[in-house]
């Protein structure tokens, strides 16, 4: 980065100061306020103050440019803003943009330059649910911002896209803007919750949101680097070849001295560089407390290191007199009780007040270790070590805002709200989108799909294309861990010829790996390692036998994927052509004579270094702990899975395999245990992962719908956020005991989304009474299933299936299902409030009524008196009394579309449902294992083994006035059963 000339400097200074003016409000005529603030410049300045200058630095502009920054910034802000009155257009649109340039007064072709070199981000933006806060970012931000444009800048030009960075930007703005001002003289702590998904940029987020918040003055940033060296290693590198750059690293010392001088990308220049030290070129430098390979120690006599720079000493480091020219201090530490001491001890040393220093805390992975687990409320009892340092850090720094980082939040929401000492998000809680490109939990599963339809092929079923079951007869049964590693030879063929065909640009694949993670225990890696490596030499892959199994293989596997699922990447037409890459890839795995890597921390058996910076791997790694949480393995194609978890983030951290997978996304394969045993249990890890994967859905997709803004006002804050955390399945816990079901909802307002009450009872009287409820609705329906289609616009699989259909006026539908009995009556109540509501208000007419059939002639039970045979749904009870899903995903399209909470579906039959002012109710009679031996529908069912369920789809029209989704009583758990926030719907929380 480079001293700007005084023209480009005169520029940016009025452009800066024009659109600072307008940053928190609307687009004014550009030229009137260019002009306004030239008069207050230099003499030349109003030179400058004119469309035609603007329009020939843009004919001549790139993306990274100073100025296309600060327009960038106000751009996207103005773009992304959800709560604006001039204009009617959405966010993120190109309509929103024209009315930008219409009230900035710009012409066509300033216009499309613009639009050019920042186009309209469209993706979607990341949901926050936070307490209303002091806007100050970025209209306090004294000078220019520095340490983020040079990282946005580093982004760009490794080849991220226009609008992921600007996502980026976005995302972590809305942390930034939630902060304290650092230079507000009332000391503020917020704390904050950022939600992502597992391996899908995270830390790219809070290496953002760390150059920002130094930008804006603060001068101490902890992050706090998971429990392991490999990972707190790991962030280190990041945050200073991303943030920190080469002049901060090396501190005036030679290239050659750097802690990165063995690192290849230090000598390929890809760490981010400035020219000179920042503090020569007018910004502030970076000092690092903690290195690559040294995490944080005792300073000693140098403990003048963690002193702040005051250039004037009798005002305090706060005054942004001091602060925007003073240095910053980052260290990345492991929590590790001993070393959060030192540092602890090493802060109450420093002479500069304690309170006066703005600083940053950032939580990697902050569900793991940071979260007390002590039961406070029992005599004599401490908090658990790491949450007890945190606390103490928080205590001592007054101004510390504290931000924990997690793909698995459930153990960070349940948090106590009340005690003040703990890291409940009590400002905000923000969750990010799920990248494009990213492969998630959601891409090796079908939740779309019906589990009894028989029509899944390689290009509609992400579990037949990359899922594969492991089936082990014995413990001397190799046979899927052999294939297993000849599927990791085959990818690494394949990738061998996508290198040599073309096609990636100027990339190459620099890592392939395949992970084995069967246990946590030393012992048993050591046997595998034994296993594995007899089967790699007696693999024979540079001869005819093992060429045998890969020719096999490719044509039933790898073939028919790709074929289907490539994406444009080079697929050879026959094994004949992929033959040639065979010996160089099994050569490039095994040719050092060490074709796996230990890594558990057993010295003995270690048998190489999992460090991706430095080198090229392709490898087969076996771990536990160390490759389960974090870590990120790079170039993962091939996991073999068998590892047993009992909580849902535990295991969701496990998965390894997801992430982003340029150039190889068709040749990823997940082959995992679908019986294992955990204790005295019999555990399907695939269905785990996929009940964590609803639940995961089901919790943003809450969230985003809580986040809605009313009257420029937050519905609910964080300490509010209702219980929204479900168990699917017995053996697989979310996390941690529940603290957190401190709400109670009143009403649930859900106009045009689907909704599926799950806690039916189990007393035969009650499930005779329901059943006898709905008995004369099953008997009026039609006479033949109708066959309903919802055909979306993107092209995806239509959702088909038949479904015997009728109508119930509004009035009939409340009285009947206000009569329903349920197992945990408190859940289904607020539901209950929002259909009174509605029927009563005459916001809804009628309802149609679906009774879904299956496409087999197989699983149907006789109902009622007209002697008619329906569908039976198998679900079990998850956790007493409540159900898992219920629904089949397919059914929900139609019938959100009958109440128009979905475009035309493109079926006639639906859009003959759909009318204004319309509901759908959908019907699921189930019956539990324990009475399916005795099935029959010849007879009529006994109506007391029989679980008459349903979802629902209120008219889309049905909205409150005030647009609220949520009325309700908060529980503070300091005053048990007492409501602190009244139910009225006017209360300003509800």
């Amino acid at each position: 980065m480079t001293r700007p000339d005084t023209s480009t400097g005169i520029r940016l200074d009025l452009h800066a100061q024009a659109l600072g003016d307008m940053s928190s409000g609307k687009p004014k005529r550009l030229v009137r306020a260019l002009e306004y603030q030239a008069e207050d410049l230099a003499p030349e300045a109003m030179s400058y103050a004119s469309e035609a200058d603007f329009l020939d630095v843009l004919r001549d502009a790139r993306s990274t440019d100073q100025l296309i920054e600060l327009w960038r910034k106000q751009l996207t802000r103005w773009d992304y803003n959800e709560d604006v009155t001039w204009s009617s257009h959405p966010p993120r649109t190109d309509e929103r943009r024209a009315d930008v340039y219409g009230l900035l007064g710009i012409g066509d072709e300033t216009s499309k330059r613009l639009s050019s070199l920042i186009p309209v981000s469209k993706a979607v933006g990341p949901v926050v649910i936070s307490t209303e806060h002091k806007p100050w970012y970025p209209q306090s931000l004294q000078g220019r911002p520095w340490y983020w444009p040079a990282y946005r800048k580093l982004l760009v030009d490794k080849g991220w896209p226009e609008e992921v960075v600007a996502g980026l930007d976005e995302a972590s703005d809305r942390v930034v803007e939630r902060l304290a001002d650092p230079t507000d003289p009332e000391a503020y702590q917020s704390r904050g919750l950022v939600v992502g998904y597992v391996q899908s940029g995270k830390t790219a987020n809070f290496a953002g949101v760390i150059a920002k918040a130094m930008d804006a003055g603060y001068r101490l940033v902890i992050v706090l680097g998971g429990t392991l060296n490999m990972l707190r290693a790991q962030t280190q590198r990041r945050l200073d070849m991303e943030v920190v750059g080469r002049e901060n690293i090396m501190g005036g010392a030679s290239e050659f001295e750097s802690d990165y001088a063995d690192d290849p990308a230090w000598s390929q220049g890809k760490f981010a560089t400035f020219g000179a030290m920042p503090s020569a070129l007018g910004a502030f430098d970076i000092h690092r407390m903690t290195t690559r390979d040294v995490d944080y120690q005792s300073l000693l006599q140098g403990i003048n290191a963690l002193e702040s720079d005051k250039q004037e000493p009798g005002l305090p480091l706060y005054d942004p007199r001091n602060l925007h020219r003073a240095a910053a201090r980052l260290m990345v530490v492991k929590k590790n009780k001993t070393v959060l001491t030192k540092l602890v001890n090493d802060l109450r040393k420093i002479k500069t007040p304690l309170s006066e220093i703005p600083v940053l805390i950032v939580d990697d992975e902050s569900d793991e270790a940071s979260v007390n687990t002590s039961n406070l409320a029992k005599p004599d009892t401490k908090r658990t070590a790491i949450n007890e340092k945190i606390s103490e850090l928080l205590r001592m720094l007054q101004r510390a805002q504290y931000v924990g980082y997690t793909a698995t939040p459930f153990a960070n929401v349940f948090i106590d709200p009340s005690d003040t000492e703990d890291i409940f998000p009590k400002d905000f809680i923000i969750s990010l989108p799920r990248p494009d490109a990213y492969m998630g939990a959601r891409d090796f599963h079908d939740l779309d799909a019906d589990p009894s339809d028989e029509e899944r092929t390689y290009a509609n079923s992400n579990e037949k294309a990359h899922v594969r079951d492991i089936v082990v007869e014995d413990d001397e049964d190799d046979a899927c861990l052999q294939q297993a590693m000849d599927m990791f030879v085959l990818t690494a063929a394949m990738k061998l010829y996508r290198e040599a065909e073309g096609g990636l640009g100027n990339r190459y694949f620099q890592h392939h790996t395949m992970l084995i993670h069967e246990s946590v225990r030393q012992d048993v890696h050591r046997e595998l390692l034994g296993r594995v490596t007899r089967l790699w030499w007696n693999a024979g892959y540079l001869g005819a036998t093992g060429h045998e199994r890969l020719r096999k293989l490719f044509g039933t596997d790898i073939a028919p994927v790709s074929a289907v699922r490539a994406a444009g990447q080079a697929v050879p037409e026959s094994f004949e052509k992929l033959a040639p890459y065979i010996g160089p890839a099994a050569i490039r795995i095994g040719g050092d004579d060490k074709p796996i890597i230990v890594v558990n921390g057993d010295q003995d058996i270690e048998t190489g270094e999992a460090d991706f910076d430095k080198r090229s791997i392709w490898k087969i790694l076996i771990g536990g702990q160390k490759l389960a949480r974090g870590f990120t393995v790079e170039g993962l194609t091939i996991s073999y899975f068998r590892r047993r978890a009992g909580n849902a983030s535990t295991l969701m951290q496990m998965g390894r395999w997801f992430g982003f997978r340029e150039g190889y996304r068709d040749l990823v394969r997940l082959y995992l245990g679908r019986q294992e045993t955990m204790g005295k249990k019999e555990i399907d890890l695939y269905q785990g992962f996929e009940a964590i994967c609803r639940d995961e859905e089901a919790f943003r997709e809450e969230l985003a719908q809580y986040s809605v803004m009313v009257d420029g006002r937050p519905q609910i804050t964080p300490d509010q956020v209702p219980p929204l955390v479900s168990q699917h399945i017995p053996w697989l816990k979310p996390t941690s005991p529940n603290k957190m079901y401190n709400s109670r909802l009143v009403t649930l307002r859900s106009p045009g989304l689907w909704q599926e009450p799950t806690a039916y009872p189990k007393k035969a009287v009650d499930l005779r009474h329901n059943t006898a409820l709905w008995t004369p609705v099953l008997d009026a329906l039609s006479a033949e299933p109708k066959r309903l289609a919802y055909h979306f616009p993107k092209g995806d699989p239509a959702h088909r299936y038949a479904a015997f259909a009728g109508r119930l006026d509004a009035a009939s539908l409340f009285d009947l299902v206000s009569q329903v009995r349920w197992g945990a009556p408190s859940q289904f109540a607020p539901h209950l409030d929002y259909l009174r509501e509605i029927t009563e208000g005459g916001q809804v007419d009628d309802w149609i009524v679906l009774a879904p059939q299956h496409a087999q002639s197989g699983r149907r039970i006789r109902i009622g008196t007209a002697g008619r045979t329906y569908s039976y749904f198998a679900r079990e009870r998850r956790r007493d009394p409540l159900f898992g899903a219920i629904s089949d995903l397919k059914h929900r399209a139609a019938a959100t579309r009958i109440a128009g909470g979905l475009a035309d579906s493109g079926d006639p039959t639906v859009e003959s449902l759909t009318t204004p002012k319309r509901g759908a109710f959908v019907l699921y009679p189930i019956v539990e294992p324990e009475h399916r031996t005795s099935l029959t529908d010849s007879v009529p069912w006994d109506p007391s083994k029989v679980v008459m369920a349903f979802g629902f789809v209120a008219p889309a029209s049905a909205r409150s006035g005030d647009d609220r989704v949520l009325r309700f009583t908060t529980i503070d758990s300091s005053r048990e059963g007492v409501a602190i926030i009244d139910a009225d719907p006017d209360a300003t929380t509800g």
